[in-house]
């Protein structure tokens, strides 16, 4: 990698966000994979999607091999300073509504199953004695 180390801000690395201008952040260095775009076997497309954040989860999940770990060397211009990085977002499910959305007590409902069946038993029992033939 190159000796002297430059240190770059996260708003001047987004910028780099063309297929003829291309520059990711992995592990807090920044590469320009500019002259990469055409020969990448994943196609610029997913160069192109990784730009703009920190790509070091895009890049390890695919597990690349230590030839192209190599390969980023030539690639490498600088460290991003990391105080300019925006801070990720975390997933936060939206609050599920209960399942009592009427606000009716529990206890009603709780006595209402109990009961209904009683009275459909008793309604049947009530319809069999007077349609009984003898």
């Amino acid at each position: 990698m190159a000796s002297e180390k430059k240190v770059l801000g996260f708003e001047e690395v987004s910028k780099h966000n063309k297929t003829k201008d291309c520059w990711l952040i992995i592990s807090g260095k920044v590469f320009d994979v500019t002259p990469f775009m055409d020969d990448h076997p994943g196609g610029d497309e997913v160069l192109l999607s990784s730009t703009g954040k920190d790509a070091t989860n895009d890049f390890e999940d695919v597990g690349h091999s230590d030839t192209a770990r190599d390969m980023m060397e030539k690639y490498y211009i600088g460290e991003i300073d990391s105080s300019t990085v925006p801070a990720t977002r975390t997933y936060v499910a939206p609050a599920q509504p209960t399942y009592n959305q009427d606000k009716t007590p529990e206890f009603i409902i709780k006595i209402l199953q109990f009961l209904v069946p009683i009275l459909i038993l008793g309604l049947a029992l009530v319809v069999r004695q007077y349609t009984k033939k003898e």
